[in-house]
């Protein structure tokens, strides 16, 4: 059994929240300059230059690459041989979150009640926690600041099982032509299908922190990404909506087994900046 002080995650969330914000994946910036390669429209080439040149400016001066430096969402694996100490695991995450957006000067948007009592809370806590209980004795955490524009654009739809394959990629391909430019394309979508309602949402969230553009390891659902991301860039919305032939850096599938009456499909959406960092303990 390995012992781990909560302390060490306060303080890995915190760096995560801030490098998240700084720094974006090498694995997205390079979707940026194949982007820009396969663009055929003036405009949308200057967007992405643009973009690239944003991405070099927040690395180099340290600085949120966007003004919305989002919700914290964070994922975190805990080995079962992991025996924690020093307190509470939730609160030493959202201790991370509350000192990495306050020593980053990141933007603080959460509010304390979503109808009644918007007022924000001033530390951009809570954060989204989402856990798993996983072999070994490591605890691996995923930091993924989620937008607000990207966010209001997902959707989830109950599908009858009779809807089929031609019902899951119409259904993303009319929610991203329902969105846009609100979500600031080319975007990255996280789709979601089978399980519950409420699992179908956590797939398509848990989708966007796939190196991007790596293919599903099953045939099917790898090209199921390829015909969704194929009519998603022929629909012309282009980088910020100016048209183009990248509407989409990259489209990620997760399914999970579900009941023989339903057929649930989620669409996440991730705004051009897929900020997402990882560390392991």
């Amino acid at each position: 059994m390995r012992e781990i002080n909560v302390r060490e995650i306060s303080e890995k969330v915190a760096r995560l929240c801030v490098e998240a914000n700084y720094y974006l994946g090498e694995d997205v910036e390079a979707s940026y300059h194949q982007a820009a390669e396969k663009e055929e429209s003036p405009v949308g080439k200057e967007v992405l230059k643009q973009l690239i040149d944003n991405v070099n400016l927040a690395r180099e001066q340290q600085v949120a690459m966007c003004q919305d430096t989002g919700l914290a969402v964070v994922f975190i694996e805990v080995g079962q041989e992991v025996r924690l100490t020093g307190g509470n695991l939730k609160d030493a995450i959202n201790d991370g979150i509350r000192r990495g957006y306050e020593e980053g000067y990141l933007r603080k948007s959460a509010v304390k009640e979503p109808i009644w009592n918007r007022v924000n809370t001033g530390d951009n806590t809570p954060g989204i926690i989402h856990y798993d209980i996983v072999e070994g004795e490591k605890i691996k955490i995923k930091v993924a600041p989620k937008g607000g524009g990207a966010e209001n654009m997902s959707a989830l739809k109950m599908l009858k099982p009779s809807d089929g394959l031609q019902g899951v990629i119409d259904f993303v391909v009319e929610q991203v032509e329902n969105a846009g430019p609100n979500p600031c394309p080319p975007t990255v979508l996280g789709v979601g299908v089978g399980g519950t309602f409420e699992k179908a949402a956590f797939l398509s969230k848990k989708a966007l922190l796939r190196p991007l553009g790596e293919p599903h390891p099953q045939p099917n659902y790898a090209n199921l990404e390829k015909e969704i991301l194929q009519r998603v860039n022929s629909l012309g919305i282009g980088p910020q909506g100016f048209g183009g032939r990248v509407t989409t850096l990259a489209v990620h599938v997760e399914y999970y087994p579900t009941h023989i009456a339903s057929l649930p499909v989620a669409v996440n959406f991730n705004c051009h900046a897929s900020r997402h960092k990882e560390a392991v303990l």
